[in-house]
């Protein structure tokens, strides 16, 4: 058989027969005079089972393993490696489409956040924020805010996530909490024009570490880095803000840190 005429008859593409003869996974035949290729029967068997095993979802390390004669690893324990990744992959489909369909239910019925999609727990928060405190969650800095909690939960590994949660759920249900965060929001919105030096800078600073969750203090478990400008980003977070909005949430961090001056 030529390369065609195999590649046919197992239902690949010469191109592929190609590749598998450079990854060595398929023997090359003697070239007959005429200069080309003659595929046997044994050619046509090992393409084909090289098939099903891509089929089946093996690699193509992992198909040469199968196929080595002193691999040291037989097609049984690599099916079973291979049973149990697709499982794990089961597992993530559902978690994933449980979180669809909540994110949907949310979605037809209006709730769903413009920072979104968040999990159904920040969600939640959200949503308990806005009916607490109708206008304060309509601040420019409150939605700055969330969008900075959407991406710490995105980024954060699984138990800063939870620890996350659980600091902000706490404090929002702290007695006073809606209240001292409507204030904060209000300072800090009241400097979108402001210059650093303003003395109002000081009240905002002083009020926001003053209410800022255990959990989105630096090195406790939140942004992490320390509250050194050079940090990448707290460069971001700061250029994010306007000058003296920047300048109060860098003296609040100084504050939950080092404590005031």
């Amino acid at each position: 058989m030529r390369i065609g005429e195999l590649a046919t008859a197992v239902g690949v593409t010469t191109r592929t027969v190609r590749h598998y003869h450079h990854l060595g996974l398929l023997p090359e035949p003697e070239r007959r005079s005429n200069g080309y290729r003659d595929y046997s029967l044994r050619h046509a068997v090992v393409l084909a089972r090289i098939r099903r095993l891509t089929e089946l979802g093996l690699g193509l390390a992992e198909v040469r393993d199968v196929l080595a004669e002193d691999a040291g690893r037989d097609l049984a324990e690599v099916l079973a490696e291979l049973d149990e990744d697709l499982a794990r992959q089961e597992t993530a489909v559902r978690e994933r489409r449980e979180r669809l369909r909540v994110l949907m239910a949310d979605a037809e019925q209006g709730r769903l956040p413009a920072e979104g999609p968040v999990s159904p727990e920040l969600s939640a928060l959200f949503r308990e924020m806005a009916e607490r405190d109708g206008e304060g969650y309509a601040s420019a800095m409150a939605a700055k805010d969330r969008e900075m909690l959407a991406f710490i939960e995105t980024s954060a590994p699984p138990e800063v996530r939870v620890s996350m949660l659980a600091s902000l759920r706490a404090a929002f249900q702290a007695p006073g909490a809606v209240e001292r965060w409507h204030q904060v929001y209000s300072l800090l919105d009241a400097l979108a024009d402001a210059d650093p030096g303003d003395p109002r800078v000081e009240e905002a600073a002083l009020a926001l570490a003053g209410s800022m969750p255990e959990a989105l203090v630096p090195d406790g478990g939140g942004v992490g880095g320390g509250v050194d400008d050079h940090s990448s980003f707290l460069r971001a977070l700061y250029a994010d803000f306007a000058p003296a909005q920047a300048e109060a949430v860098r003296r609040a961090l100084r504050i939950v840190t080092e404590g005031p001056r």
